[in-house]
């Protein structure tokens, strides 16, 4: 079974549209087609966005929806923990985190919406870096 790691951006998708591939992703996630990895930092990162008013404005869900929806998505996911930093990598440092969390998970790839910033350094690794609908078009085959 394949081990991801989704970028923020991806989570948050995910809630703005439960059409879109982010969504798709993750229902696959909760299918246990893939094992999702995050570390508690990133983990803290999805709630904080998630709960920011331009995102709760457009996915519509209450703090407590909001606080029920990551208690699932955590027991879903493989927790990480960071033994090696590998800062910098990235010109971001936002995504130093999602990177440490595929990089310390031994991820079979990244799962991200800014598949251009991560394919860098994540190649160093030797870690695939995938837009939700490469994930999808992959599972199809």
């Amino acid at each position: 079974m394949q081990r991801i790691v989704l970028d923020t951006s991806v989570v948050v998708a995910a809630l703005r549209t439960r059409m879109g591939a982010g969504n798709a992703v993750l229902r696959l996630v909760a299918q246990r087609q893939f094992v999702a990895l995050a570390t508690p930092p990133l983990f803290l990162e999805y709630e904080d966005v998630l709960k920011r008013p331009e995102h709760r404005l457009v996915h519509g869900l209450a703090p407590d929806a909001i606080d029920n929806f990551l208690a699932e998505l955590a027991a879903l996911i493989e927790p990480v923990e960071v033994h090696f930093q590998w800062r910098p990598q990235s010109r971001d440092p936002d995504d130093e985190m999602v990177l440490e969390a595929a990089i310390n998970g031994k991820a079979d790839a990244l799962v991200t919406y800014n598949v251009k910033d991560f394919a860098g350094p994540a190649e160093r690794f030797k870690i695939s870096v995938l837009h939700p609908a490469d994930v999808l078009r992959k599972v199809k085959l």
